[in-house]
């Protein structure tokens, strides 16, 4: 299984590979595919990405100080950074070149960790629209990473926890008594959605497996395990397609048994295939 923009690669750093790892018993071909869906499309990142940006901007340019300066500057660096990896993978996978896979996932944590900052250096300002907009942006942010990375549940759930979980020390640093309700919407809040997404990548991955055991059926004889006749033709017309160069020489042996039909309608494929 695999992407049709390429396959990407496996993380290599502990760290990463915890983050992304889909649980036990997952073959390799959906492991390679549940990779390739973290990267997503260009067009998704760049809303996420347009969106902190402008958060952070307009923040600052009502709230001059150093700490959101340094917000803006922080989203600025963190999603050009990402932008140019995420370039760079897809260029990657198309030729066949590893993929900076550790280094993508990195940065979709520091990203998330640049969001919960915001959040806290907003509602500790006492500025309760500058608060208000940090934290409906990080609310819309949190769906986002829910719904975009389930196929790697603890790296969502990291996410979430990163970038709405700084809601409840900003809420007392803010000192106001109302918002102390947070302290027991937002753990609550984390815990659904990082369930959620763990359901998710179950369902996905189930959804993965009968892809996967349909194609296998529809392109080997039940019988035998054999390619049968579509699976010969896919098999040989990938072969061919292959650029020159690339891979072993091969050659085709083809074998016609006459009068084996009475075999198999007198004994049964079972004991023909034994034949």
């Amino acid at each position: 299984m695999q992407s049709e923009k390429g396959r990407y690669s496996q993380p290599r750093w502990g760290v990463t590979r915890w983050l992304a790892d889909a649980g036990p018993g997952v073959p390799d071909d959906i492991r390679a595919a549940l990779i390739g869906d973290l990267y997503g499309s260009l067009p998704v990142f760049a809303a996420g990405a347009v969106n902190t940006v402008a958060v952070a901007a307009v923040i600052a340019i009502r709230e001059p100080t150093a700490p959101f300066i340094a917000w803006v500057i922080l989203e600025l660096v963190i999603c050009l950074s990402r932008l140019s990896v995420l370039v760079a993978a897809h260029r990657a996978a198309r030729e066949g070149r590893p993929t900076p896979t550790d280094l993508h996932l990195v940065l979709a944590v520091a990203w998330s960790s640049s969001v919960g900052f915001g959040i806290l250096i907003s509602l500790a300002s006492g500025d309760w629209v500058v608060a208000m907009l940090a934290s409906l942006s990080a609310a819309a942010m949190v769906g986002g990473i829910c719904f975009r990375n389930f196929s790697a549940p603890r790296l969502a759930g990291t996410m979430i926890l990163l970038s709405l979980g700084p809601i409840v020390p900003g809420a007392a640093l803010a000192d106001e008594p109302l918002l102390f309700i947070v302290f027991l919407q937002v753990p609550m809040y984390l815990a659904a959605m990082t369930v959620a997404a763990f359901r998710l990548n179950k369902m996905l991955i189930a959804t993965m497996r009968a892809e996967r055991e349909n194609g296998h059926l529809a392109h080997h004889d039940t019988l035998t395990g054999l390619r049968n006749r579509a699976g010969f033709v896919a098999a040989l017309n990938t072969k061919l397609a292959a650029p020159a160069g690339h891979g072993k020489p091969f050659a085709l042996l083809f074998l016609d048994l006459d009068n084996f039909k009475p075999v198999n309608d007198t004994y049964g494929h079972a004991a023909a295939t034994r034949c």
